[in-house]
């Protein structure tokens, strides 16, 4: 299992409430800070995300951890009737909420506060289930991808985009001394909090990924287990299924 990682080492609030605040806090230039940061891959990344969701043709899909929206207005794409966009930061929501607006996506995306951990939907309710980057900031990694597993529907799918760590020489060097220390000194600059990214780079280094991630989803009862990991591994995309 993980290490447990919180943004804000002397405070005495419990993971799930320092990154609400945290969020809450860069929730204004993250879309921007974070095309900066990723080169903008990240966005082909989700493109990935995308296919494998639209090809099992949802009516409804979750998006948990949805931040800004980015995710569940690129799953506008797949014709669904409904898409849900759940995170537990107002902050995030609001400007994802604005966005949508802008495009006319608010008959389609509803954005919902919510922690993920403990959802407000029924058994068997959502044929597609997304997260990108936010499965790291669970505070209990198996209860929430229990929670997921349980409002997906049996033959539903679930994707995962998340950060990985490079395995092979050179890109693992390259890639261990870009997040710790170049990741962190970009985000000190243009972000309101100073430890923001340094939690974000430090919790992508310590979170379980590839077939430590998939044993993970197994045991909590997902089926069909696969991870691809991208641009030399330093993300991953995981798709899985149920029962």
């Amino acid at each position: 299992m993980s290490k447990n990682i919180t943004p804000y080492k002397d405070s005495k609030l419990g993971k799930k409430e320092q990154v609400t605040q945290m969020f809450d806090t860069i929730s204004g230039n993250y879309d921007g800070l974070n095309r900066i940061i990723s080169f903008g891959i990240d966005v082909q990344w989700r493109k990935k995300v995308l296919k494998l969701v639209q090809a099992k043709n949802p009516e409804n899909i979750l998006d948990i951890a949805t931040g800004t929206g980015d995710l569940a207005i690129l799953m506008t794409k797949t014709n669904a009737k409904k898409i849900v966009g759940l995170d537990i930061s107002a902050g995030m929501l609001d400007v994802g909420i604005k966005k949508i607006r802008d495009k006319k996506l608010d008959n389609i995306i509803e954005m919902v506060i919510g922690d993920s951990e403990n959802m407000p939907y029924p058994d068997n309710h959502f044929d597609a289930i997304t997260v990108s980057f936010g499965i790291r900031n669970f505070e209990n990694l198996e209860k929430g991808l229990s929670e997921i597993l349980r409002v997906l529907k049996p033959q539903g799918i679930f994707v995962i985009l998340e950060t990985s760590n490079p395995v092979k020489t050179p890109y693992k060097q390259g890639y261990a001394f870009y997040t710790k220390y170049i990741l962190p000194a970009v985000g000190k600059i243009f972000s309101k909090d100073n430890v923001a990214y340094g939690y974000l780079s430090e919790s992508a280094s310590f979170f379980p990924f590839g077939e430590v991630l998939n044993n993970i989803l197994r045991k909590v009862g997902f089926i069909d287990v696969v991870d691809m990991p991208q641009t030399f591994g330093v993300a991953t995309i995981y798709s899985a299924s149920k029962k």
